[in-house]
């Protein structure tokens, strides 16, 4: 797992630039703080910061391969390729000779071979540039999807390019301003593919290939989610789902480096935890396992209406039965309101994304485990692929035509949108730019020849789910992990899997009535009695009321600087009555805006943005 970045300028020779070059590689050295490495050879220049997963030794980049006439590609690459074993052989039966043992050149050589339609043959997580020498162009790829981030930024004579933001943001053509739609993308709970808020700025959309030239930029879409008949019976299918999720994970505990898995107790991740271990426990090895938790939440936990439990038990009951080597990272609510934490999230994301202490809590988790690890595999996903939120069952939501998970978002997270004055809410309309993303989305998916209203309109809602909702999931914990150099993996986004699972009828996803049918069953021999017997829970939240309090002192003192910027996104008169409140009585919206207001503020502290709203 890296950092990546990179500029192509085709009216200069970028051989004088390489102080510029180094700068934007060095934003990236949390995401690869083994080694680093930049490539500059006339109108192109790669900049790479390695975190050291397979081939200690041998796995450098840049990295470069000749052609028969001479003329050099070069490669930097971000991420796993899981298959490359394989195409390593197959490459080699084609006369490729290697030089390595690592999945980096595989894919170098992999391009050689089969020019960009080689991110077809790649089954991982991935987002890579290819300099290619002969053919004067920049090739920018980016996985099935969106695991791993790229972005690029055109510029006049070429491009800029980088794994985060900040690395694009580190040159001196990139301005740092957001308009009206990156507000609304901030604001709105969505995810447009594309879509980078930063203005002038895009994402490598998911299953992408973006080429450079001096001709222009050119994409090319090399994956989407299809649909086709789905024609196994429901046991065919869960032998399937299992067959699938064995070696899936199999691939993904390769690696020269401590691995472990993230454990929740919920069924996503007890699921992947016990595969894990049992394929360890085949050849003599134990899974390190590690949970989130809260001082005194187990203790003294509240049900209420999104989780009726606390984690702590279940993971237990599941480290008990697989035998995992497990650690409970337990924080407090000083550290997750800690205004140093707040700012290295927003670092992260290049963004105040709005998560509150629910990516403080990842983010110290993580950093956590990464003292211990440096490779985790995470359950994140499943419920997108095997239909297990709540909006999935909910029949307000199956019918609501907009995107499923805001329609009780407000009443359960809280509406952060609150927070704005009236002039900037009338200006963003943020009901018809939800609109609009949502009549784009679902004309995207297609209708299986003889399937019902009902089962179409599912099939809609996990198309939504996973081609939008997932990804902001997905950009989280990436940042996140990357963040402290913790390379996660995320097994149930196998794209075998997701296609596989995506084509199943609704009525198979729930045959029995619950969330999760296939993977529940596929798995039962792995469970304890009482993980499989639960109900979804979502990422825990603090219940501390430390926390609230925490949160309003910090808005006191952003009050008294009434000529912070933010002041003309966030009306002032809310942020008083939110910042004086009772704590212990401050309802769910009102913490949910306190944090969303300091992260703007202190986002606009660090990066100095220029943002528009009309």
């Amino acid at each position: 797992m890296c950092g990546i970045t990179g500029w192509v300028s085709f009216d200069r020779d970028l051989r004088s630039e390489r102080e510029t070059v180094d700068a934007m590689t060095e934003t990236m050295s949390c995401r690869g703080p083994d080694d680093r490495g930049t490539w500059v050879q006339g109108p192109a220049a790669l900049g790479h910061r390695r975190l050291a997963i397979i081939d200690l030794p041998g796995g450098r980049q840049p990295m470069t391969a000749d052609r028969a006439d001479g003329s050099p590609v070069a490669l930097v690459y971000s991420g796993e390729t899981y298959n490359f074993g394989e195409l390593r052989d197959e490459l080699a039966s084609r006369g490729h000779r290697f030089t390595t043992a690592s999945d980096t050149e595989a894919v170098l050589r992999g391009y050689l071979e089969w020019g960009e339609a080689v991110a077809e043959r790649l089954n991982g997580m991935f987002a890579f540039a290819v300099w290619d020498e002969q053919r004067q162009r920049l090739v920018l790829v980016r996985d099935r999807m969106g695991i791993k981030p790229l972005y690029y930024y055109p510029t006049p004579d070429g491009v800029l390019f980088g794994s985060e933001p900040k690395a694009i943001l580190a040159h001196p053509l990139a301005a740092r301003k957001v308009g009206p739609d990156g507000l609304r993308e901030l604001f709105a709970f969505v995810k447009t593919p594309g879509h980078a808020i930063w203005e002038g700025m895009h994402e490598v959309a998911p299953g992408t290939v973006v080429t450079v030239d001096r001709d222009g930029l050119h994409r090319h879409v090399y994956w989407s989610l299809r649909t086709r008949a789905h024609q196994d019976d429901p046991d065919t299918s869960i032998a399937r789902v299992r067959e699938l999720l064995d070696d899936i994970v199999r691939r993904q505990l390769v690696a020269d480096v401590p691995r472990c898995t993230l454990l929740s107790g919920g069924l996503d991740s007890s699921a992947m935890t016990a595969l894990a271990a049992r394929q360890l426990g085949e050849t003599g090895g134990r899974v390190r396992s590690f949970a989130v938790d809260f001082a005194g939440r187990t203790e003294h936990f509240v049900a209420d209406e999104l989780r009726a439990t606390p984690d702590t038990p279940f993971v237990h009951d599941v480290a008990r039965l697989a035998g995992t080597d497990h650690q409970d990272i337990v924080l407090d609510s000083a550290h997750l309101a800690d205004l140093d934490v707040r700012a290295e999230v927003i670092g992260a994301r290049d963004l105040p994304m709005g998560f509150g202490d629910m990516d403080a809590s990842l983010y110290l988790l993580f950093k956590a485990i990464r003292q211990h690890s440096t490779v985790a595999l995470s359950g994140e996903s499943a419920d997108e692929v095997f239909g297990g939120y709540q909006q999935f069952f909910d029949e307000e939501a199956r019918k609501a035509r907009t995107f499923p998970w805001l329609v009780r978002v407000a009443e359960r997270f809280g509406d952060d949108g609150n927070i704005l004055t009236p002039a900037v809410t009338d200006a963003l309309d943020l009901g018809s730019y939800i609109q609009d993303g949502y009549r784009c989305a679902v004309q995207d998916v297609e209708r299986l020849d003889g399937e019902s209203d009902f089962e179409f309109r599912m099939r809609t809602i996990c198309y939504l789910h996973l081609t939008r909702f997932v990804r902001i999931l997905l950009d989280r914990k990436d940042r996140a992990s990357m963040a402290v150099g913790l390379e996660v993996r995320v097994p149930f986004c196998d794209h075998r899997l997701v296609e596989y699972v995506y084509n199943t009828p609704w009525s198979l996803k729930s045959f029995d009535g619950r969330e999760k049918s296939l993977l529940r069953e596929a798995t039962a021999d792995l469970l304890p009695q009482s993980v499989y017997d639960r109900v979804k829970s979502p990422y825990p939240s603090t219940q501390d009321p430390q926390y609230a309090v925490a949160l309003q002192q910090h808005a006191k003192d952003l009050l008294s600087r009434p000529s912070h910027p933010v002041f003309g996104l966030v009306d002032r008169t809310w942020l008083e009555r939110a910042a004086h409140h009772d704590a212990p009585r401050i309802t769910q919206a009102s913490r949910s805006g306190l944090e969303r207001t300091l992260d703007l503020a202190l986002w606009w502290d660090m990066y100095s943005p220029t943002v528009t709203v009309s």
